[in-house]
């Protein structure tokens, strides 16, 4: 046998990417993985996860069982074993036009709607076609850092403007309009907000529509989380103002239906002036899902039934467990001297804590922090640095009221075994 040495080459031709590695460092998953990899294994209390939005493990977040039926039947059919169209199954882009009209001033098309893998894909789809050399993109801070992680990989700069702890983490739009140029193609706004669980009032998205409209870009509003909302603001989806700027929404069934593995989503051009149609966005949409991967055919089959049949009941009882999870939540933070929640949760699954490092011993910052906590603790929390934060804390309340309760009690045991000795 021939040994490497023998005919190796004097050095190999290819190596890994260290593009993509340096955008998927600034993932959720990335930080989670390292918190993960602190845990104590001796510790015998199980693991309270406290820093994804995923309460689909816990049974009193099972999903519809409409759902679930309409996955059998789809199944069982044997009608959607095949290919899917790139762009998606015509009755299900059908279904999800009208799933969507009926909160908008007007009807969308089934042409309007692309199915994609989940909202991750429909990110990646917007991103990708609006990379062009010198392009840059506002993203809100904080915000979910799968836009930084996918425009670095698409080399698309990005610019930050603030959301407004003060004002329920409104956008700052002085700020902008500052950072906009004759290079910006979009801004992106999250409603229901992740991290901070804020829901945007009708009049301030309206706002963002006109400011979009004075600086020539488009909107993506990123509406994962829609009618998770359960506090004083009714859900508003953007596409309410598509005629005033145009508006790409991406979504999924995966927080509404607590189904996030079944990986189908989409993005949906709200534009009743056809503008991105005119400046070739559709025509690259399409494109680029003619060279990518398609949600299973299955899923495509079955989301006809999801969304159609799924009883209120079932929405109902989920944001009932979301708001005594927030208000159960919001009140521990209380009690914890180093926290401080500025805008209580409103919407989606999170609470965003600053945290006051002046009354904590031998904790560097928000990243020193979590990895202590899931050391001594097994409490996995999100440090802010994840979301663009620093020294900030997202928690997720989507949890077992038992689990959450837990997991708040041992996240205080924590601070007060290292708050600053009087």
């Amino acid at each position: 046998m021939a040994t490497e040495n023998e005919f190796s080459p004097k050095e190999w031709s290819f190596k890994g990417d260290e593009l993509l590695v340096r955008s998927s460092a600034v993932t959720v998953r990335g930080v989670l993985d390292k918190l993960m990899g602190n845990l104590n294994p001796n510790d015998p209390r199980p693991t309270i996860p406290l820093g994804h939005g995923d309460p689909s493990p816990f049974p009193s977040f099972r999903t519809a069982p409409e759902a679930e039926n309409a996955i059998s039947d789809a199944l069982y059919s044997a009608k959607f074993n095949c290919y899917s169209p790139s762009v998606g199954t015509l009755p299900a882009r059908k279904a999800v036009a009208e799933h969507l009209s009926r909160d908008l001033p007007y009807k969308l098309s089934p042409d309007d709607v692309y199915l994609t893998s989940g909202c991750t894909q429909a990110i990646e789809v917007i991103l990708t076609v609006l990379a062009r050399p010198n392009a840059n993109i506002l993203l809100p801070r904080p915000g979910y850092p799968y836009y930084e992680a996918r425009a670095i990989f698409s080399n698309i700069e990005f610019r930050y403007f603030d959301l407004l702890p003060e004002k329920d983490w409104e956008v700052n739009l002085h700020t902008v309009e500052l950072l906009a140029d004759e290079n910006t193609v979009a801004i992106v706004i999250i409603n229901p907000g992740n991290p901070c669980g804020n829901v945007y009032k009708y009049e301030h998205l309206k706002k963002v529509a006109e400011t979009a409209r004075k600086l020539g870009i488009l909107v993506i509003s990123d509406e994962v989380y829609y009618h998770l909302a359960f506090g004083k603001n009714p859900f508003v989806p953007m596409g309410v103002f598509g005629s005033i700027a145009p508006v790409i929404t991406v979504g999924s069934i995966s927080k509404r239906w607590i189904v996030p593995g079944w990986r189908i989503g989409w993005l949906v051009t709200n534009d009743p002036n056809g503008i991105l149609k005119k400046h070739g966005v559709v025509d690259s949409i399409i494109a680029f899902l003619n060279i990518s991967s398609d949600p299973a055919t299955i899923v495509q089959g079955a989301i006809i039934q999801v969304l159609e049949k799924t009883k209120e009941e079932f929405f109902l009882k989920i944001l009932n467990q979301l708001r005594e999870a927030a208000e159960t939540c919001c009140s521990k933070i209380k009690e914890i001297p180093c926290f401080a929640c500025p805008s209580k949760p409103e919407g989606a699954m999170f609470a965003l804590v600053k945290l006051d490092l002046s009354l904590l011993e031998e904790i560097e910052d928000d990243l020193d922090f979590c990895l202590k906590l899931s050391k001594e603790e097994s409490v996995i929390v999100l440090p802010g640095l994840a979301v663009g934060l620093k020294n900030w804390l997202r928690i997720t309340y989507s949890v077992e009221p038992s689990a959450l309760d837990d997991g708040l009690n041992r996240i205080k045991a924590f601070c007060l075994r290292h708050a600053k000795k009087q």
